[in-house]
């Protein structure tokens, strides 16, 4: 896709240019509000978790960590783990 190039205003006096720079930074400082507080919301910490959220989480984490252990495994058996790593893996038998 091209870029759209908006056309660009001409100023008459420095007043214009003035006023102009002004709303740029106006709008900046604006933006900059906005972004700092939706960058804030991101990483709120939510205090008010239930027993029931925490066991949630706490079961999604050790099936995620029993899942993580089981692909190591099936690496390193298959593999010698990941690009070699982690040790020799099967070498293929010779045939006499």
């Amino acid at each position: 896709m091209l870029p759209v190039q908006k056309p660009q205003p001409t100023y008459r006096t420095l007043e214009e240019i003035r006023q102009r720079k002004d709303e740029l930074l106006e709008q900046m400082q604006n933006d900059g509000k906005q972004f700092s507080t939706t960058w804030n919301q991101l990483f709120v910490k939510h205090e008010d978790t239930s027993k029931g959220d925490y066991i949630a989480s706490l079961v999604a984490n050790s099936v995620t960590v029993i899942d993580l252990f089981l692909l190591y495994r099936k690496l390193r058996k298959s593999y010698g783990g990941i690009m070699g790593l982690f040790g020799k893996g099967k070498t293929p038998k010779k045939k006499h």
